[in-house]
């Protein structure tokens, strides 16, 4: 025990090693050519090994998008097909993170660290209208920069007047200030093969690796780099950020957790392939 304590604060650094996690991995969107995000939303085998559904949702401002969601126990993959949102997140090779706190107010502790580390924050409410034209607030957002290149990173909170509307079907607080990412999502996972993210690699340019780095140590990753990016890791998932050259950005793999051991099944979805198994896991490059 001694051993391994020793060996994360040397890895980590002492001060952040000893931080509270306050953020944590929330889910992660890829931008895919319409040939790969049609197989996707078309496929059946999907449908059995995730909680899996297209929905077209309206966000502040009347933004619409259209997403192809893969949904586990505490995390969650969002898939777009070119120009299934408006602007520069619909088009090929655009990518996005999403990071989340656990606990009622630690999204200001979040937003106070960015500030003392030289990074003025920009406040952000993302609301959620069910079809009635009647916007329900969904969560606080702290965006690192205005503008990114083809990636953009994040940090969010659970609003309280979301999980109170029954329309957003979440389940009860377990304890007070209860935001967590269990609660929001819901438990069809369990019939699934899909339990959790483990994994995520995503290409991003130098700027965009450059404003995400804050956010990933603010939020309480362990955060090194590597040759070619950075990896971040804590709360039992791992982000890879390669550094690459704008046109070769994007989503580049996933894995999972499973739920049982499986058989190993590929399955090719456009111009990506998923392997499950053989055993409790699996993994899909794009």
């Amino acid at each position: 025990m001694i051993l391994t304590l020793l060996l994360v604060v040397v890895g980590a650094g002492p001060a952040q090693a000893m931080e509270r996690q306050l953020l944590y991995y929330n889910h992660a969107r890829g931008t895919l050519d319409r040939a790969t995000a049609d197989a996707i939303e078309h496929s059946p085998y999907l449908r059995d090994f995730a909680d899996f559904e297209v929905r077209t949702t309206t966000g502040a401002g009347g933004e619409k998008w259209t997403g192809r969601y893969l949904r586990g126990q505490e995390t969650y993959l969002e898939i777009f097909g070119v120009g299934d949102i408006a602007g520069q997140d619909g088009e090929l090779g655009s990518a996005a993170l999403a990071l989340s706190t656990e606990r009622d107010g630690d999204i200001d502790t979040v937003k106070a660290r960015l500030v003392a580390s030289g990074v003025t924050p920009i406040d952000f409410l993302q609301t959620r209208d069910f079809g009635d034209h009647k916007p329900v607030p969904w969560f606080d957002a702290l965006l690192p920069v205005e503008r990114y290149e083809r990636f953009g990173a994040w940090a969010m909170e659970y609003r309280d007047e979301y999980f109170a509307d029954p329309r957003s079907q979440t389940g009860p607080a377990r304890f007070p200030g209860d935001v967590t990412r269990e609660r929001y999502l819901p438990e069809r996972y369990r019939d699934k093969l899909m339990r959790n993210i483990s994994f995520i690699r995503i290409a991003v340019t130098a700027r965009d690796l450059a404003t995400t780095r804050p956010l990933l140590r603010t939020g309480g990753f362990f955060v090194r780099t590597e040759p070619g990016g950075v990896v971040a890791s804590r709360g039992g998932v791992t982000i890879r950020l390669d550094e690459v050259a704008l046109g070769q950005t994007g989503l580049k793999r996933v894995e999972f957790e499973l739920n049982h051991a499986a058989e190993r099944h590929v399955q090719r979805l456009g111009n990506s392939t998923l392997v499950v198994g053989p055993g409790a896991h699996a993994a899909w490059t794009f």
